[in-house]
């Protein structure tokens, strides 16, 4: 994160708001920083997000209120709130080109490519402390019941830190271009579709197995697995389109 990022980060953290508000405040600047709101695009209305995030309009507009003091948004009378935060990610624009540029069925064929060889090199040379940070992604996952956005949050630091795992900076780097592909708006689409709360909870139990394979030792389960698990992935963009 870089220091001006970091600086955002902390200012928002340390306004003096309620609990509630709080995690509304954390949960948009996130999709700001993602991309998953990009530059000057439109925030969904404040029903909308009150609806999405489960708490009460009022809530969401005093977040709002927050985010447009530290110039993350701008609120026009009659329009709605724009984004004019400007990402790290954003500013790199021949790694947002090729992210922006990449298709669902693109993104999923470089996953077969990576993923593979990223957790049969994970399984062989993670730490144990890296085990053991995975062990507290995990946690962070199966304690998501609803929050399709959070869920996808923590999937992605799951991946991350696998990638990380193996050992190999160029890997990972390559990772996390797939990363952010996976954050564009077909993703932000997708992840409206079918992150429902039965599907979440069924992607737990995958990544529990996952998790018990790499700390095992065990490649041939792990690999087998990921394999299994982007079929699945597979045949569900498929039913998207």
């Amino acid at each position: 994160m870089s220091a001006k990022n970091q600086d955002i980060s902390q200012l928002l953290s340390s306004h003096a708001v309620g609990a509630t508000v709080q995690v509304v405040i954390d949960s948009l600047f996130a999709r700001i920083k993602s991309g998953e709101y990009p530059l000057d695009t439109r925030l969904p209305s404040e029903r909308t997000l009150a609806s999405e995030l489960g708490v009460a309009r009022n809530t969401v507009r005093e977040a709002l209120d927050v985010l447009e003091s530290r110039q993350v948004i701008r609120r026009r009378a009659g329009s709605g709130s724009f984004v004019t935060y400007r990402s790290g990610q954003q500013t790199q624009a021949g790694f947002s080109s090729i992210a922006d540029d990449t298709s669902p069925l693109d993104h999923l064929v470089m996953r077969g490519i990576l993923e593979p060889e990223m957790v049969r090199l994970a399984v062989i040379n993670m730490t144990p402390r890296q085990i053991e940070e995975l062990d507290q992604v995990l946690s962070r996952i199966e304690a998501v019941r609803t929050d399709a956005a959070r869920f996808a949050k923590c999937e992605e630091e799951l991946y991350r830190k696998i990638a990380e795992g193996t050992g190999n900076p160029l890997l990972a780097s390559c990772y996390q271009l797939t990363i952010a592909a996976c954050r564009q708006s077909f993703r932000t689409t997708l992840l409206r579709r079918h992150l429902t709360p039965k599907r979440i909870q069924d992607y737990q139990q995958r990544y529990n197995t996952l998790f018990n394979a790499i700390a095992s030792r065990d490649v041939e389960s792990a690999v087998e697995f990921i394999k299994l698990h982007l079929i699945e992935e597979q045949k569900l963009l498929l039913q998207q389109d």
